[in-house]
């Protein structure tokens, strides 16, 4: 009909107008229809777009209900023939563009609309079955059923107009597939369901609605598969608008001017003729001569790609470039992509998108996991409900994108070090890990055996073994990096060992390779790590402390808890946050100031935001910090003051607090943070309550609880007496309730180590001058009253566990018995009838805890020989003598003694009979070598313990308990030790306590204000006297209460001393540290010390005769034993060692005398072994 409009001549104009009114009544009709129908699909095309993530498609919807109506105006108003025709070529150009987009939707509109009718009418099939079945009434029920027909002649026409229409603007391809579909779909179920539709002879209108809904059924899924097979194509335009906008241009002149704005520009469609011939590709640069094309037929508006971002990212439109060939369809770029991964496997195209698909979206090739799929979310902003465990293809999408934005800088690489991207393994989940390990082993074995054994004797006993699961789970808690002896030297140290993050292990960093970034802190660390406490050494921020309000997630990630702000308002709800949610808000601190109703007093406050910190009015801040402490550990919460103490001391002073030794007479700090009792009661070291009621009996061995809710019942608490921890030291409880008292659930029942009415007390409360005294205190050392020896006041209980097997060896048994050979009767008389310490004994170096014979290896064991042993016992001759001894310079009681067996059914390790374990308590008094510490980082050793009477004192005569270096405070930087002398002692003064939280305790102004109070120097210094002459020291001196620690590095386990021990069998030199009973190193330096002061003899003797010269040593014993002086020494092993080195290296080395006559080094006059002692 266009051709005869455009061939018609002037003669025929009236017939002309004519045939032009019947194309636009018609071509109306049919833009009204179009028109009606996206706008009843709308809403569903924008649940779809929205689902698949295609946000270029999501105005398509709109887009076309806006300009069609234009169209229609258009083409009901032209006055001529030449004005009809442009505006008609205008309107198809749109409806082809319009159709071309929509047939190129993820899920087809128009087949969704289709799906949509289908699944409608079915369901109504089902409703008029029931309404029949009810009311049998065949009259409604017939006028029903043609309604029923109408929607569905509706539905028919539907489909076959949108397929014609999709056909026709279809490429050569396209066309063929989609015919096909169409007639197929036309001859086996639209024609099948009229012919059965409109059969009259069923005598039951059920049974004729129950096959109309199964045939719909397949219409419908049917309807879903063309829309599967229709999503095969792909045109290059839209894969172009998945990344980057695009605009219109409109040309009217078709001159130079105007296509100056188009050459250079990216189409972003393919463009076409009328005759639907190619005039440039989408993505193709258009130039001089698609312009003239473009004036050549008149084409109005072309739309092009955004300039300025194909030019800073042309990676989209590179790809489409450099493919070696046209990709239409899925198909073929899964062959294509398939050919390139497998380039040696012949290529099908369904193996192909197979293949490709489950490597990308099939569940059983892989596992994102809760983890992986809850990371994307976060990344992409999607809705946490989407359970999807594998990739999809919106994740894919949104990756591509996020990473062409971070190549131009539009967004932000990844920071290995934010918490977001750093989660927690727990033991749970790395447990799992190994025991997946396991069962494979064990489905490995069990394939095996049935493979090899006869299946008729096959039985689950014979098949599965649970050793490689066993095996698993004793080498994660036995041989793991992670998996560690507990720190139980006081309560402190046990929460926080619990609480630790260690970044070392299997699949973690190695100490060796891990930079500074990894370790240094970090701005998501606010509030979920602890930036204080932290190893001082080579693990120095990989091993760190959650913080004190800080929880783990479902997916391990670190939560800390906010205040939500509101409208300027702080409201009382909390709202943990990840590190990933955190990047979104504005936090301001705790501290801020607010009034009474909420609102904050200041009109701009400080906020955090990343890792900067903006001022920020009210409005603008999301949240706010629950605490000021909320920023650090437990350990670190327990300084008061340590806003005022440098990071490097508090440190020290966190770590240090882990090593405070638990007293005999625990007492709770003056000056505290108020975490004491939360840190004494979470620790497990006191008995709780479980529920109300009242206490029945309580004594020293337990405690009982008459319940509210049961009075019949009893509740008891077995208290632990004396127990042994991993460290050694004394875990005692002891009842705090009497009988008759009144108990809520989660009160404390008991007290523990180191915990004094339920807080925490690791130290003492003692009076500490910062002094100078006689240089005794130079380099941190501490001066102390010897009362503080005297009254026990740092007196500590260690128990130390002793252990001896007795095995079953090729000579005979071993045995635990009194008769041992060659010893007196001193060693013995505390043994009883079968050798073993008694409960009670004080015990020191030497004595025999167990005594144990072993049968010497000479004596052939024969039945005879059995029977005799067990009639007459051992013979000396026959034994040798392997008790258990008291170590060197150990002492104490014995407090316990277990005795284990396989008689008894103890569960012993392969080869031992008996075991026995003794336990000895030992009293720790104070005494030069101890280590003290305050909470601060002020650290130091007992240099000298002097008499009370010496100790510097007031004026009103009370002796100053301890001294402590002033220089010590300066250049160390923690000024909080002399808050904390100074409030201690107006908390002495008044008889109180105080509790000082930290970043938000006593100020300088209050401090004074207090002094002043209690009539002490506002400056907080003291007159002094010195305790040995009485006068007056010139100056005034700082005096306070200051809380002091005794540490775990006891000078009594250190000390140690050697005259001859083990030597090393290849240097033969004496080996170091107290556990092989070693020498002391003489390195370098110290070589160095004695060389400065010129002693050449001592020198001389400490690298020869008292190390590594065998005949040295052999000589200078001769000479002791003869009372002569001592020969020269001969050549030391060491040098001995560097020859035969040098020689391993192909270099004969000889040595000669002064009368150059060779020297034999290698020859010995007598051969010792390595633990001989010389």
């Amino acid at each position: 009909m266009l051709k005869k409009v455009q061939d018609g001549s002037k003669q025929h104009n009236e017939h002309i107008k004519t045939e032009i009114d019947k194309i636009k009544e018609s071509l109306l009709a049919d833009l009204l229809e179009i028109k009606n129908t996206l706008t009843n699909c709308s809403d569903k095309m924008n649940k779809i777009l929205n689902d698949t993530g295609l946000e270029n498609f999501k105005n398509l919807s709109a887009s076309l209900k806006n300009e069609l109506p234009k169209l229609v105006r258009q083409v009901s108003v032209p006055e001529n023939a030449r004005e009809s025709k442009i505006v008609f070529e205008e309107v198809i150009k749109e409806i082809k563009n319009s159709i071309r987009l929509a047939g190129s939707l993820p899920d087809h509109y128009f087949t969704a609309v289709l799906v949509e009718k289908a699944e409608k009418i079915s369901s109504r099939f089902e409703e008029l079955k029931a309404q029949y079945l009810e009311s049998k009434n065949h009259e409604a029920f017939n006028k029903a059923f043609q309604k029923m027909m109408q929607d569905f002649a509706e539905l028919k026409d539907l489909y076959n107009q949108k397929m014609s229409l999709l056909v026709y603007y279809s490429d050569a391809r396209s066309k063929k597939l989609l015919t096909e579909v169409s007639n197929k779909f036309n001859n086996e179920h639209f024609s099948k369901f009229d012919a059965m539709a409109f059969q009259d002879n069923d005598k039951d209108p059920t049974s004729r609605l129950d096959r109309l809904t199964r045939e719909i059924s397949i219409i419908t899924e049917n309807t879903r598969t063309i829309a599967m097979r229709l999503r095969e194509f792909v045109p290059i335009e839209e894969i172009l608008r998945l990344f980057y906008s695009t605009e219109f241009i409109v040309l009217d002149k078709f001159d130079d001017t105007e296509f100056k704005a188009v050459i250079g520009r990216r189409s972003a469609t393919d463009i076409y003729s009328p005759e639907l011939e190619p005039i440039c590709s989408a993505g193709e640069l258009i130039g001089i001569k698609h312009c003239n094309e473009l004036r050549k037929f008149e084409i109005k508006k072309i739309e092009v790609l955004n300039t300025a971002e194909w030019k800073d990212n042309d990676c989209i439109l590179n790809s489409v470039e450099l493919d070696e060939k046209k990709i239409l369809t899925c198909g073929e770029a899964a062959s294509y992509l398939y050919a390139n991964i497998r380039s040696n496997e012949a290529v099908n195209e369904e193996m192909a998108k197979k293949e490709i698909f489950n490597l990308f979206f099939s569940p059983t090739v892989y596992n994102l996991g809760k983890v992986g799929r809850y990371k994307i979310n976060k990344k992409f902003n999607y809705d946490e409900a989407d359970g999807v465990l594998t990739l999809t293809l919106r994740d894919i999408l949104s990756t591509v994108k996020y990473l062409i934005r971070v190549k131009i800088d539009e967004e932000p690489a990844d920071d290995i070090d934010h918490l977001g991207n750093r989660r927690i393994r727990s033991v749970g989940e790395q447990l799992t890990n190994a025991l997946k390990v396991g069962f494979a082993r064990m489905e490995r074995l069990v394939k095996e055996r049935i493979s090899i054994t006869d299946h008729e004797t096959l039985t689950p006993q014979n098949l599965i073994s649970i050793k490689p699961i066993t095996a698993v789970i004793k080498e994660f808690f036995g041989t793991s990096q992670l998996s560690q002896f507990m720190d139980q030297t006081n309560p402190l140290s046990a929460i926080t060992h619990k609480r630790r993050l260690n970044a070392l292990g299997p699949g973690g960093l190695t100490r060796e390779r891990a930079g500074f970034e990894v370790r240094d802190i970090h701005y998501t660390h606010y509030g979920r790590m602890c930036p204080i406490e932290t190893p001082e050494g080579p693990n120095i921020g990989l091993i760190v402390s959650l913080t004190t309000y800080s929880r783990i997630n479902e997916y391990g990630f670190i939560e800390t808890p906010y205040r939500r702000v509101l409208n300027g308002k702080v409201t009382g709800k909390i709202d943990y946050l990840s590190a990933i949610e955190e990047d979104r808000f504005h936090v301001t601190p705790a501290n801020t100031p607010v009034n009474k109703d909420g609102t904050f007093c200041d009109k701009l406050i400080p906020t955090r935001f990343r890792g900067s910190y903006p001022l920020k009015n009210p409005a603008e801040v999301d949240y706010m910090d629950v605490s000021p402490k909320q920023l650090i550990s437990i350990s670190s919460a327990l300084i008061p003051f340590l806003e005022h103490d440098d990071a490097n001391r508090a440190l020290m002073g966190s770590n240090m607090q882990r090593q405070g030794v638990p007293l005999m007479i625990p007492e709770a700090p003056i000056v505290g943070t108020g975490m004491e009792w939360k840190a004494a009661v979470d620790s497990g070291f006191v008995q709780r309550a479980l529920r109300d009621g009242s206490v029945e009996t309580a004594d020293n061995s337990s405690i009982t609880i008459i319940p509210s809710d049961k009075p019949r019942s009893r509740d008891i608490y077995t208290l632990k007496k004396n127990h042994r921890t991993n460290q050694d030291t004394c875990f005692n409880q002891k009842p705090t309730v009497i009988v008759g008292q009144k108990v809520k659930a989660g009160d404390v029942l008991s007290s523990g180590p180191a915990i004094d009415n339920g807080e925490l007390a690791m130290g003492k409360n003692v009076l500490t001058a910062f002094m100078t005294w006689e240089g005794y205190n130079y380099e941190d050392a501490i001066l102390v009253s010897d009362r503080l020896v005297k009254d026990d006041v740092f007196t500590s209980i260690h128990i130390e566990e002793f252990e001896i097997e007795a095995r079953e060896t090729k000579l005979g048994r071993e045995y635990f018995t009194r008769d041992i050979p060659n010893i007196s009767e001193e060693d013995y008389k505390e043994l009883d009838n079968e050798g073993i310490i008694q409960i009670g004994t004080r015990v020191k170096a030497g004595s025999i805890l167990a005594g144990k014979v072993t049968p010497k290896g000479n004596i052939e064991v024969t039945p005879e020989y059995k029977l005799l042993h067990s009639i007459f016992g051992e013979k000396a001759k026959e034994v040798k003598d392997t008790s258990l001894r008291m170590p060197n310079g150990d002492y104490g009681i014995v407090v316990d003694v277990k005795r284990y067996s396989r008689e008894s059914g103890d569960d012993l390790k392969p080869g031992v009979e008996e075991k026995i374990k003794v336990l000895i308590a030992k009293k720790r008094k104070i005494q030069e070598g101890d280590k003290f510490a305050g909470r601060h980082g002020n650290k130091g050793v007992i240099a000298r313990v002097l008499p009370v009477e010496d100790m510097p004192f007031l004026p009103d005569g009370t002796p100053i308990d301890l001294i402590l270096n002033p220089l010590g405070v300066p250049s160390r930087m923690n000024i909080g030790q002399i808050f904390e002398l100074l409030l201690g002692q107006i908390g002495y003064s008044f008889g109180v306590k105080f509790a000082t939280p930290v970043f938000d305790g006593a100020k300088d102004h209050d401090i004074k204000s207090l002094l002043k109070a209690a009539g002490l120097n506002e400056n907080g210094k003291s007159i002094l006297y010195d305790g040995r002459s009485g006068e007056q020291f010139l100056n005034e001196i700082t005096v306070g209460q200051m809380y002091i620690l005794k540490l775990a590095h006891l000078a009594d386990d250190k000390i140690h001393a050697r005259s001859t021990g083990p030597y090393s069998l290849v240097t033969q030199q004496p080996l170091g540290g107290k556990a092989q009973f070693g020498g002391q190193r003489v390195g370098e330096m110290e070589v160095w010390t004695i060389e400065a002061y010129g002693a050449s003899n001592v020198l001389q003797e400490f690298l020869t005769v008292k190390s590594d010269s065998m005949e040295g040593r052999r000589k200078i014993y001769e000479a002791i034993v003869k009372g002569e002086y001592a020969s020269a020494p001969g050549i030391p092993e060491s040098f001995n060692v560097l020859v035969q080195e040098l020689r391993g290296l192909g270099m004969n080395i000889e040595i000669f005398d002064k009368e150059d006559k060779p020297i034999n080094i290698t020859a010995r006059k007598s051969k010792k072994s390595a633990s001989s002692n010389i």
